[in-house]
């Protein structure tokens, strides 16, 4: 297989990867309402929006203080207690719908509670590209489908344009995610969606991004996004990526033909569940337009904001394979809430009810 192939291969697998979540969301958004997991007591307040942004922000800037003081175990631990918690609920949902015919509640209760703690075991032992990636898609499934049931048409288009807005406030302004992205990266926890382009790849041997750095690299592992622009980058901007080595780099330089050459590729989780989130919420607050399809909660504007994220990480994963640097979130997002409007026009509302007036 040459180099193009590889690529366009790796493309295909971060498709699957987001349609896997999605899919995923869709399949929870009902057993999650029924359960009664809506995180807030209003899920129409807009106010929920900027809550969650700014719990966002406090998350970052501890993340960046973790790091900088070498508590970086300690995220670590966090964030797989968090994946194991969230595992949990789903596992709470599926599990049940599969053994219960043949097994007590109590036996699917049990094997719900041992799932989600092999999936914390997994990581915590061998986090292997595919553990990261199977952990991953049960961890962003289970947000989206929450963060959708808990946000409103009107919240959840405010938070996808918010964290849009901030997305590349952070990485072209401030540039203070590509320090969270160097970090993330080392933890080799379900925060990155890791895509190879080699069947020989393996994730836990690659080196980490700091020991790029300290052999003369300009390194960085986008957690938020497969591209990002360092400091003294050109005008051509840079690609993130893996090199040949294993170390995770991004070249000034950054031309179509060197990205050919990458072993792996990375795309932050948050950018498959953020535009999910309001797919799922379309799902769960928007009747019209309803689309029977066996386990999923499913409307034109749910599978419009489907297509349209589908449609911005083509766009994005286009400008990575030519070498350009782009935040991942205004892309995505904004390819969610027009995929939205547009699936929420065609099922017969009008524009004040599909933005939740």
């Amino acid at each position: 297989m040459n180099d193009r192939s590889r690529i366009l291969a790796a493309v295909g697998a971060t498709v699957l990867l987001f349609v896997a979540v999605q899919i995923g969301a869709l399949a929870l958004v009902e057993p999650f309402d029924q359960s009664g997991r809506q995180a807030v007591e209003n899920p129409q307040d807009p106010t929920n929006s900027i809550f969650y942004v700014g719990i966002m922000l406090v998350a970052t800037a501890l993340m960046l203080a973790a790091f900088r003081y070498d508590l970086e175990g300690l995220i670590r631990l966090l964030l797989v207690g968090v994946s194991v918690m969230i595992s949990w609920y789903v596992f709470a949902e599926l599990v049940p719908a599969l053994v219960e015919p043949i097994a007590p509640a109590s036996v699917a209760d049990g094997l719900a509670v041992l799932a989600s703690l092999a999936v914390g075991a997994a990581l915590l032992w061998y986090p292997e590209w595919y553990v990261i990636d199977g952990a991953g898609i049960v961890m962003g499934a289970g947000a989206a489908a929450l963060f959708g049931i808990s946000f409103g048409l009107l919240p959840a288009l405010l938070l996808l344009s918010v964290l849009a807005v901030y997305d590349a406030i952070s990485v072209y302004g401030t540039e203070h995610m590509l320090d969270l992205a160097e970090g993330v990266m080392d933890l080799k926890i379900p925060v990155v969606l890791v895509v190879p382009t080699t069947l020989s790849y393996s994730y836990l041997a690659a080196g980490s991004a700091e020991d790029a750095l300290e052999d003369g690299d300009q390194s960085a592992a986008d957690g938020g996004q497969p591209v990002a622009e360092p400091e003294d980058a050109g005008d051509d901007g840079a690609t993130a990526a893996e090199s040949d080595d294993g170390t995770a780099t991004i070249d000034d330089e950054a031309a179509g033909d060197d990205v050919l050459e990458r072993d792996a590729f990375f795309i932050g989780l948050g950018d498959a569940v953020i535009p999910t989130v309001l797919v799922a919420s379309a799902a769960s607050f928007l009747e019209a337009g309803a689309i029977a399809v066996p386990g999923l909660a499913l409307n034109l504007a749910a599978l419009g904001a489907s297509l349209g994220t589908i449609a911005g990480l083509l766009v994005l994963m286009y400008m990575v394979i030519e070498g350009r640097a782009h935040a991942g979130l205004p892309l995505l997002n904004g390819g969610a809430i027009g995929g939205y409007l547009l699936g929420a026009l065609a099922s017969g509302v009008s524009i004040a009810t599909a933005v939740g007036f």
